[in-house]
């Protein structure tokens, strides 16, 4: 597991707000030299991302995952947290001046973003910073819309000379070189681009919105929560957004502060309204994997597919462009006696005469003797048992699961207690079912246990 060493980039808290006074006014080049590229600086002097930490509106969708962490701080892959792929891509890209907007449930999302990067990886020069929702005495109020909280955030933006922001969801799974996006960007003079991709699998949430492009690869057009098979204009196709931008820095600051100085969303806003100004937006179209976990379901399905053998839609295991996370100095897992097939089994674990399927086993997780867990992930413990128990039990049950237990197509949130012979297997199929008070819901069949429920002995789910 590639890590990187313990680094703590402090979380800044603004003592003012400036309002830049530069001013832009979309122009084309009369002339393209055969190579414009040349004249910019590399991407890790001249390219800033920004990565925000919460959803627009998927924390809903993801809940009770996102009860008490935000979207990009969820788990995945027994080791990381889904904020780590995109900085991976980042620091991959050679992306290197990167800002971390976070609000939402962000207390364990700002912890792990501060401990996990470190200049191990990064040129000097290079950072990933936190920047918290914030109060000043000019602006009472938090983060809005990702419009507001980029605006709000400007006078930390400019402390660094660059050309152009790389917006970014922080809470996608993806492998991509965003070098590719920030050239295709600069061939074309654009003023902004946008990444987009084609028809996807059927049950796609389009969540970004549609993007109407020319042959040019020119946007013509946004339509937010529209079908995809919506009649787009002759010579033209429908794209989906993968809410994924390169604007020019000018572009920005003008967009912002001048020609919308009130609107609150990047998306549903500003990208339209700089369309009706008619300024120069061309999509770079993606054609890699791409998951979004705008639900539970999307969330599972990106889950298994980290342990196909082959064909991995998303490969954790790729030398050329690992991914980083925080290193946690766990020792190795302990097997005693346990049976384990098409797996993935995190740091630190306890496994004891047990039986484990096509599932993902989070770090300091216990499994009693005689457990099955099968198609399922079980994130694991804050945690670590002392000699294979933990301290502090409630009601005499254990972190982790117990003796005896039969697990099925279930996600276990963290330090979930699950005591002996349970059964986990929702065999009246259940689609949908909040029973909170007693611990779990079941969304798109998937039984999901929440973060710290305790069930009891031979519970029947």
């Amino acid at each position: 597991m590639p890590i990187l060493s313990s680094y703590c980039p402090k979380i800044k808290i603004p003592h003012f707000y400036h309002k830049p006074a530069s001013r832009f006014c979309p122009v084309k080049n009369s002339q393209k030299t055969e190579c414009p590229n040349s004249l910019f600086p590399p991407a890790n002097q001249s390219v800033a991302a920004i990565v925000f930490g919460d959803g627009s509106s998927s924390h809903t969708k993801l809940y009770p995952l996102t009860k008490r962490r935000s979207e990009a701080a969820i788990p995945i892959a027994g080791n990381y947290r889904l904020i780590d792929a995109v900085v991976s891509n980042c620091i991959n890209s050679d992306i290197t001046k990167i800002y971390a907007l976070t609000q939402f449930n962000s207390t364990s999302l700002n912890s792990h973003i501060s401990r996990a990067y470190s200049g191990a990886r990064l040129p000097k020069e290079g950072f990933v910073e936190v920047i918290a929702a914030y109060q000043s005495p000019e602006d009472n109020g938090w983060f809005q819309g990702s419009a507001d909280a980029i605006r709000k955030c400007l006078w930390v933006l400019e402390e660094h000379p660059v050309t152009e922001y790389l917006v970014l969801p922080g809470h996608h799974l993806y492998k991509m070189d965003y070098q590719k996006i920030v050239d295709a960007h600069r061939r074309n003079e654009a003023d902004i681009t946008v990444s987009v991709f084609g028809r996807g699998e059927d049950g796609v949430d389009f969540g970004f919105g549609i993007f109407e492009i020319n042959a040019e690869n020119q946007v013509l057009e946004f339509r937010h929560n529209v079908e995809m098979n919506a009649t787009p204009k002759s010579k033209s196709v429908n794209l989906g957004s993968m809410g994924i931008y390169v604007i020019n820095r000018d572009v920005m600051i003008k967009l912002l502060t001048e020609y919308y100085p009130t609107v609150t969303d990047l998306k549903t806003q500003v990208i339209p309204g700089a369309i009706s100004l008619g300024m120069k937006i061309h999509a770079y179209q993606f054609d890699g994997y791409w998951e979004d976990m705008r639900s539970i379901e999307a969330y599972y399905r990106a889950s298994m597919e980290t342990i196909r053998r082959i064909n991995k839609a998303y490969n954790f295991f790729d030398r050329d462009c690992p991914l980083y996370t925080l290193p946690r100095h766990l020792p190795p897992t302990l097997v005693t006696d346990a049976v384990i097939i098409d797996s993935v089994i995190g740091d630190g674990c306890f496994l004891s005469k047990c039986r484990i399927k096509g599932t993902v086993i989070g770090m300091k997780t216990r499994v009693g003797d005689n457990a099955v867990i099968e198609d399922s992930i079980i994130m694991g413990s804050d945690t670590y048992p002392h000699n294979g128990v933990n301290e502090g039990e409630a009601n005499g049950i254990p972190i982790g699961i117990g003796e005896g237990s039969h697990i099925r197509k279930a996600i276990i949130d963290k330090n979930a207690r699950i005591g002996k012979n349970v059964t986990i297997l929702n065999k009246e199929n259940v689609q949908e079912g909040n029973m909170e008070e007693n611990g779990y819901i079941i969304s798109g069949g998937i039984v999901v246990v929440i973060r710290n429920a305790v069930i009891p002995d031979g519970t029947i789910l």
